[in-house]
């Protein structure tokens, strides 16, 4: 299995290329050669039925494999027993928005650590994800994977060793690996392909071979300060922020592994994503 790569949400070449529908999302994924989509319901679980129905049969056409991004203000750790029943409501509900569009997985955020050690907030999301899988079950919504993703400020709970914390409760949870992230929250500390590669070891010495060779994975480069970590989306073609993503191709390529990729460039996702997956092309083909 190869990996796939697409973007998250439309990009702005959608609208400038002639697309206006949903359901024409596909069809734009096609003239890049892309395989992947992650629907993005950030701010909200909003949908029209008969418009994510139309694209998710589209995208089964057309072998676009389709994620979501479940709501921004999902809290994993809140101290507050009401917010992380929300939170459980807000992944059920994009749970059902992701049956109806064919999705297979679902990307949350683990919340903040707030005024409570870390320690406190992992465990309290450990608990908050376990409820979330109990809730899927008992909707007949356990075949879609729920997907903790690390994070890119100092504050909130999302570092690798807490995602992949996270991810050992259950074998059903697979990590969102945000290398963007990963890099703002360390202030650069991604430089090239010997820091990618201990990102991978320590996934699969913790998770094993199967789901570390399939993680899902977020990629963009971002804008970090030494005060607060990521504070803003970038494209490929800024110079200053990392990272860059021609050495995780090229171990990618190199290991054999088949994660799937979703750019989150600021307005380039797609024109990006195309430029990760010619890359990897161009690895595999020379291995």
């Amino acid at each position: 299995m190869n990996p796939r790569f697409g973007p998250a949400g439309r990009p702005d070449s959608f609208a400038s290329m002639g697309y206006k529908r949903t359901d024409q999302i596909p069809d734009y994924l096609a003239a890049f050669g892309l395989t992947a989509f992650e629907y993005q319901f950030g701010r909200g679980v909003r949908y029209t039925e008969e418009a994510i129905v139309r694209f998710g049969e589209n995208a089964a056409r057309m072998g676009v494999a389709v994620s979501v991004h479940a709501p921004y203000y999902i809290s994993l750790s809140s101290v507050e027993e009401e917010k992380r029943l929300n939170s459980i409501t807000y992944i059920t509900d994009s749970a059902k928005a992701a049956r109806l569009m064919g999705a297979d997985r679902i990307v949350v955020h683990s919340g903040s650590c707030g005024k409570i050690s870390r320690g406190d907030a992992l465990s309290l999301a450990k608990d908050t994800l376990s409820r979330a899988l109990a809730a899927l079950d008992e909707l007949g919504l356990s075949d879609i994977t729920l997907c903790p993703e690390t994070m890119g400020k100092f504050n909130q709970l999302g570092s690798l060793d807490e995602v992949l914390s996270l991810c050992e409760a259950d074998e059903r949870l697979l990590p969102c690996i945000d290398f963007g992230h990963l890099n703002a929250r360390t202030l650069g500390g991604i430089r090239g392909r010997e820091d990618y590669a201990r990102i991978l070891d320590e996934m699969e010495n913790r998770l094993g071979h199967d789901r570390a060779s399939r993680f899902h994975a977020h990629f963009s480069k971002i804008q970090y300060t030494e005060k607060g970590g990521e504070k803003l989306h970038l494209t490929f073609a800024d110079t200053l922020y990392g990272p860059d993503f021609e050495p995780l191709m090229e171990l990618v390529a190199k290991r054999g592994l088949s994660p799937r990729f979703i750019c989150e460039s600021a307005g380039t996702q797609a024109e990006d994503a195309k430029q990760m997956m010619d890359a990897w092309q161009a690895f595999s083909a020379a291995n």
